[in-house]
């Protein structure tokens, strides 16, 4: 593989001079902040944020290096997975004139973000299995193919793609590889945060919206070589990342003890909900799960869809999803949730 970054680059971020405030300027601490129009006198809130915060989250870094086992260069933060997606398209995908590959069924931003910003999509469907179907992959590639996006665990599936696939797009793709591990938490297969110096083409995606229990906080990782995260941060927002979520995230990261045994107690609650699931007899088949959630085929999708949410009772809907037919995508809960959800499956069923 030859992979050469500055060849992805749009001709337009290469030349980009990024917005740089007082606060990108200096280093170290200051007393008197006289820079950036801020009201002097503090906030109405008890804690005062009345200052803009810190540009490139240093302190959250350095806490989700030493957490993640990812140096701080490495990581960018955004708002949200989401963000981090929206900039790969902006820095590398030449509107009307590259494309990227996604394998559906997958998360729908990565379509959503390449429409946005009018690039062409190409989708190479997962196999059967939900495995990478390697050879469609070889033939959509050309030479203006700048991303390809895999979701592993995959969403809404639930399973892990096979590594060695993955490794293998890697090696021979001269683009960008975009490893969504929104869910890898649940997961047995380990995260490629360890293979990022070998693959400079690699770019991980991961939050802390699933095993941190942090969605409305809105703060989702990339991580990459020093080079891609240097231009993610060229083009982001000048205060991507709100004080008030710094702050929370800080506190939430001490407690990793917590966190793990919430992650151990959704898969134990995942398996018996599979187990419970397996036992009635309109459940067609239910793939196997390395996320915190379940792809449950069954008969009559949509009219349960609709029974439980008159139930008061919110799943997703996967039945019109190309190879989720007749599916519902369901969440793993508490146990009393999940008591709930079954017997009102029952119920729909008798």
């Amino acid at each position: 593989m030859s992979f050469n970054l500055n060849a992805l680059l749009r001709d337009n971020i290469k030349k980009l001079v990024p917005y740089s405030s007082a606060r990108d300027e200096f280093k170290g601490e200051a007393s008197v902040l006289l820079d950036a129009n801020e009201n002097a006198f503090g906030s109405p809130l008890s804690h005062s944020y009345n200052r803009y915060p810190d540009p490139l989250q240093h302190q959250l870094k350095e806490k989700l290096a030493q957490i993640k086992g990812v140096p701080a260069e490495n990581i960018f933060l955004g708002n949200g997975s989401d963000e981090a997606i929206d900039l790969l398209y902006r820095a590398f995908c030449k509107p009307g004139v590259d494309n990227v590959i996604i394998v559906p069924p997958t998360y729908g931003m990565y379509e959503v973000s390449a429409n946005i910003n009018d690039v062409e999509v190409r989708k190479v469907n997962l196999t059967s299995s939900y495995q990478l179907n390697l050879d469609g992959i070889a033939e959509a590639i050309d030479a203006h193919t700048k991303l390809l996006f895999i979701c592993s665990p995959n969403n809404p599936t639930g399973n892990s793609i096979n590594r060695k696939d993955i490794e293998t797009i890697l090696v021979n793709f001269n683009g960008i590889v975009v490893i969504d591990e929104a869910y890898i938490n649940f997961a047995k297969q380990q995260s490629f945060t360890k293979d990022l110096a070998e693959f400079p083409n690699l770019v991980l995606l991961q939050t802390l919206s699933k095993a941190w229990g942090l969605a409305a906080l809105r703060l989702g990782m990339a991580y990459g070589s020093t080079d891609i995260i240097r231009i993610f941060n060229k083009i982001k927002p000048p205060y991507n990342i709100n004080q008030a979520t710094q702050d929370l995230v800080l506190e939430a990261l001490n407690n990793v003890e917590q966190v793990n045994a919430w992650i151990k107690n959704t898969v134990n609650e995942r398996d018996l909900l599979a187990q419970a699931l397996a036992t009635i007899p309109q459940v067609e088949h239910i793939t196997p799960s390395d996320a915190n959630f379940i792809l449950v085929k069954l008969s009559e999708p949509r009219e349960l869809y609709t029974f439980l949410v008159n139930q008061g009772i919110i799943v997703r809907d996967r039945s019109k999803v190309e190879l989720c037919e007749g599916c519902l995508r369901v969440t793993v809960g508490t146990n009393t949730e999940n008591t709930k959800l079954l017997a009102a499956i029952q119920q729909f069923y008798i």
